[in-house]
């Protein structure tokens, strides 16, 4: 597929930008990167392979416009950032089929992104005009305390590949309500979604430099975001590790930092669970996006006798998937990212069964292609393989079997990962018992999905720092200052 044969797909081909956006100006670049379609292996289009300097441009850009966009009243920047949301809503088949071709979800999935991603926009746009100070009891008859919530400035952000556009709207949409400015890098596998959200940006008034999306090289682009002196704040979600460099390199000039960094989320599965509610929440939590989801349920602790009926009910389940290309028709499942995603799934698979894993259902590459794999089931794993101490990122449900909710406790919190944990069981003292004792950001108790605008997002331990979404998620662009006011007397 090239682009021209995704913009005959469209019923607005000018969604469908190939060049970066920078202080309201599309820019592009002799150098351009490939885009291709994760499904088909087909070049989708090209976008400028942009570095340093126009970092520094579009940081620049961001903090020329900073003054005049903190400036206006909250309510025009809420009216703003809900036109924006509306219109997401207004395109979201185009959007969608733009998100499917370059990420591979199935085009379902891609809709309800699109939903989730303008969700975010209309709750911050109604936030914007939420943000309150205080006055402070004085501590002597002569004195007058305020604090005031200020916008922290220029925000940086680097957003993930495996939801271009939420992960954009969930930090832009906080920002700008709370008079931020901002500068994206997208993932280079997935630039295209991000374009076409600041072409709606452009349509729906957000001034320019308030929002810009810069293109190309990962290194040199992070390098500026995270250590210019025009930058106030950085967020990222990603991968542990990455997160941990950029944190450090953010230092330099402290800047505020928010993370939103890897899981490896238990799903815990009781004797007294509703089987079927269960199997039901397992399919959500692992197999949506092909498992490529932060939140996604990574170690399934099922308690003993459970393992069977639940593993029988999982694998009959996934093994009905229609698995392929989500463009080309009704599809459960797509592709992973890249071909080494499909060789890292491979490898833990292998390594489980090594270590006397049964297998249920799958365990191979997928005939749709390289980058497909067949959804799994596996039993009897054991706590020391790849699957328990890595994040799998893939469509493998690793079931190990335990005894007591003790046991259970132990094993879910034995990671220094802390996002999401689920809980699947009918006895409500052992529901609270579950969310409280469990070390993670999040627990989702009789349900696999968690994730709303109206609540927060984040997680603990090596899972970041802040929390995303709900009216928290505006503290994370706002400073703090405080007022202390002389009064003389009368």
């Amino acid at each position: 597929m090239q682009a021209h044969d995704l913009t005959a797909m469209l019923r607005q081909p000018r969604l469908l930008r190939q060049e970066a956006y920078i202080g309201g100006a599309w820019v592009d670049a002799d150098r351009r990167l490939a885009v291709d379609n994760p499904a088909t292996d087909a070049v989708l289009g090209y976008v400028p392979d942009l570095g340093a300097g126009e970092a520094e441009r579009a940081v620049t850009a961001a903090n020329a416009a900073l003054a005049e966009w903190k400036a206006r009243p909250a309510k025009e920047r809420g009216v703003i950032l809900r036109r924006w949301g509306e219109l997401l809503n207004e395109h979201a088949d185009d959007l969608a089929t733009i998100l499917t071709a370059e990420q591979g979800k199935p085009l379902a999935e891609a809709k309800g992104e699109v939903g989730y991603a303008a969700a975010f926009l209309e709750w911050f746009s109604e936030e914007a005009r939420r943000v309150m100070g205080e006055m402070i009891a004085p501590h002597q008859a002569d004195r007058r305390l305020l604090v005031f919530r200020q916008p922290v400035g220029v925000v940086a952000a680097i957003t993930p590949w495996n939801f271009p556009l939420a992960m954009i709207t969930r930090k832009a949409g906080p920002a700008l309500a709370a008079g931020c400015t901002f500068v994206v890098k997208p993932s280079e596998l997935t630039p295209l979604s991000a374009l076409a959200l600041a072409a709606l940006a452009e349509e729906a008034g957000v001034p320019p430099g308030v929002f810009n999306v810069v293109t190309g090289d990962a290194a040199a682009i992070g390098e500026v975001l995270t250590t210019s002196e025009l930058v106030n704040k950085f967020t990222f979600t990603g991968s542990t590790a990455v997160g941990k460099m950029l944190a450090a390199k953010c230092m330099g000039t402290v800047k505020r930092v928010s993370l939103e960094l890897g899981g490896n989320a238990p799903f815990i599965v009781f004797d007294d669970a509703d089987l079927a509610e269960a199997v039901k929440g397992a399919l959500a939590s692992k197999f949506r996006n092909s498992g490529q989801t932060c939140v996604c349920a990574n170690r399934f602790l099922v308690q003993e006798a459970m393992v069977a009926p639940f593993a029988e009910a999982l694998s009959a389940a996934v093994e009905g998937f229609v698995v392929g290309n989500g463009l080309a028709g009704n599809t459960d499942q797509g592709p992973l990212i890249a071909r080494s995603a499909a060789d890292r799934v491979g490898r833990h698979v292998r390594d489980a069964l090594a270590g006397g894993a049964m297998l249920h259902s799958g365990g191979e590459q997928h005939q749709a292609g390289d980058r497909f794999y067949a959804p799994t089931v596996l039993s009897a794993v054991s706590p020391d393989a790849l699957l328990w101490r890595e994040e799998t990122f893939g469509p493998v449900a690793a079931i190990t079997p335990f005894a007591s909710e003790g046991e259970a406790i132990a094993l879910a919190n034995r990671s220094r990962a802390g996002l999401a944990a689920y809980v699947y069981t009918a006895d409500a003292s052992r529901q609270w018992r579950t969310m409280e004792q469990l070390a993670y950001g999040m627990v989702g108790v009789n349900t696999g999905l968690i994730s709303t605008e109206v609540a927060p997002f984040g997680g603990i331990k090596e899972s970041g720092l802040g929390r995303e979404g709900s009216h928290l998620g505006m503290d994370d662009y706002l400073n703090i200052k405080l007022g202390c006011l002389a009064v003389q007397p009368s």
